[in-house]
């Protein structure tokens, strides 16, 4: 899933590319796409962009003399899953572009295109930022750290550190790899409760008689949880490329991974919080461990993809048993992977995993055995009906 650094190296993506052109005509909406229309529609016009957490806002400003008069329109994206911008020949426009900006003659034609594949993303007309939403990590640390110790009190923070990191009031643009890696580097228990770790900055000053070089160098040697949610993610930033995504290329993502020191990395155990996603973590994971969680430790031959986190709920379509599977040879029934949900608090942009019911079994009757017709069993990789915010 997209994070605060992949959202401002969207930003950065659109900014540069988009620098020299001149855009017009009609904004084209995919006619799949559950996202509004954009009524925008002038002769020439230019792109802007600006990131903040996870939020992308891109403003349609007309240039002096274009037709129709009118005032620039802003959106505000949220990537979801699998959102990214591209820009491409008008002519080879790739698959699942939902949104598409093209550029005004003469010239070769382009278009930049919001390419979601997992239709999870999701654009407003307005350029507001989501209510809500606290101060970007990136962006506006200062006041980032002031809005979390400020609000200790809140009963986000009775919960895990792990689960309040993904809660968007307090840190917005931290997402599901960011808390592993920030956890991982001070060594704290994942399950640890949030407010125990987070009091002890409210004490925290430097001292008086320090100089500035050395109050500098102090930060730096000894960073705490929230200067990391700020230093980490521009460490992501400064890789370039587009970050982590399934989108990216070979030599992007392998730029990424060799970056990663606990997210999905070999000898790492992992668990799963109350909402469903994985926590990659070393050691002992914390008192409010989920009780019953089984712990699990990867490999160290395993090749597994940042994006590979959570199991697909079956499908509705019955499967067969294990027995009838192992009576007509079938080969064993393996579960797909798609990213986890939450709200608002907890990552708003991952779909919901529903629970998975109990089977009953039935009980055996004598007399002669009918054989029923088995339909080949799916699993969708997107769930109909399901939004993302």
């Amino acid at each position: 899933m997209p994070e605060g650094p992949e959202l401002h190296l969207a930003s950065h993506f659109v900014n540069e590319a988009c620098r020299e052109l001149v855009f017009g005509g009609c904004v084209e909406k995919s006619p799949v796409s559950r996202n509004p229309e954009v009524p925008f529609e002038s002769s020439a016009y230019s792109i802007s962009a600006l990131a903040r957490g996870k939020e992308l806002r891109l403003t349609l400003s007309p240039l002096p003399g274009a037709q129709p008069p009118r005032e620039p329109l802003a959106l505000v994206f949220r990537f979801g899953m699998t959102g990214s911008f591209q820009l491409v020949p008008s002519d080879a426009l790739p698959p699942h572009a939902h949104l598409r900006f093209y550029t005004a003659p003469p010239g070769p034609r382009l278009a930049l295109c919001f390419v979601d594949i997992r239709r999870f993303g999701h654009w407003d007309l307005g350029g507001e930022w989501q209510p809500g939403r606290g101060p970007c990590v990136l962006l506006e640390y200062e006041q980032f750290r002031e809005n979390v110790l400020r609000n200790l009190a809140d009963k986000a923070f009775d919960q895990p550190i792990c689960e309040a990191l993904l809660d968007q009031r307090f840190f917005n643009g931290i997402g599901n790899y960011l808390r592993a890696e920030i956890l991982y580097r001070l060594r704290i228990p994942p399950f640890e409760k949030a407010r125990t770790v987070l009091e002890a900055l409210q004490q925290r000053r430097p001292s008086p008689e320090l100089t500035l070089s050395q109050k500098i160098r102090a930060k730096l040697q000894n960073p705490d949880l929230l200067e990391l949610c700020h230093s980490v993610p521009k460490e992501v930033v400064q890789l370039g490329g587009k970050g982590y995504g399934s989108e990216s290329g070979e030599e992007d993502f392998a730029a990424f991974r060799a970056w990663l020191r606990c997210y999905s990395a070999p000898g790492m155990s992992s668990l799963r919080d109350r909402h469903g996603r994985t926590i990659w973590f070393q050691g002992d994971p914390g008192p409010l461990a989920p009780k019953g969680g089984k712990s699990r430790k990867k490999s160290q031959g395993a090749q597994q993809g940042p994006e590979d986190e959570v199991e697909v709920p079956p499908s509705p379509n019955k499967a067969p048993s294990r027995t009838q599977r192992a009576q007509r040879g079938l080969p064993k029934q393996t579960t797909a992977q798609v990213p986890e949900g939450t709200s608002l608090q907890q990552d708003p942009e991952a779909p919901p995993v529903p629970d998975k019911g109990k089977r009953r079994r039935r009980k055996a009757t004598s007399g002669r055995h009918r054989t029923r017709k088995i339909k080949a069993d799916t699993l969708s990789l997107e769930p109909e009906g399901t939004s993302a915010s």
